[in-house]
């Protein structure tokens, strides 16, 4: 499985790029593999804002409806709709054509950030995660 080194990862299998006060957020490869044939996305609307931990949007596969977490607090700036107009495209290319929402930082974001864990923590938990 691929876990880009550059990203944050959070136990909810979500990733975060970083770019200065803005970033990218997706689910990562392990996620989307356990989730099976995605048939439905919904994400929130531009502007909307979002505390660290809440959920954002579902993800509804042949499997089950999960939740997104937002890994870091702060305003929906853009929303990837190639993604909602191409589930395939998810499963595909989960980190660069794949992410679902860019989020201005909130005021607690290098706090935040700091919780969140680097692809060695990630790929460690994952192992836990198939013990």
């Amino acid at each position: 499985m691929n876990f880009p080194s550059e990203l944050k990862y959070t136990r909810d299998h979500e990733w975060v790029s970083v770019d200065k006060n803005t970033g990218l957020i997706g689910l990562t490869e392990y996620a989307i593999e356990h989730l099976g044939d995605i048939v439905h996305i919904e994400l929130p609307e531009v502007d909307e804002e979002y505390d660290s931990g809440s959920s954002f949007g579902t993800v509804e596969s042949t499997k089950t409806v999960s939740d997104c977490y937002m890994p870091i607090s702060g305003k929906i700036i853009e929303i990837n709709d190639d993604v909602l107009n191409n589930l395939e495209g998810l499963s595909e290319d989960p980190y660069d054509d794949g992410w679902l929402i860019k989020v201005e930082f909130g005021q607690n974001a290098e706090e935040e950030l700091g919780k969140l864990m680097s692809v060695k923590e990630y790929s460690a938990f994952i192992e836990e995660q198939e013990d």
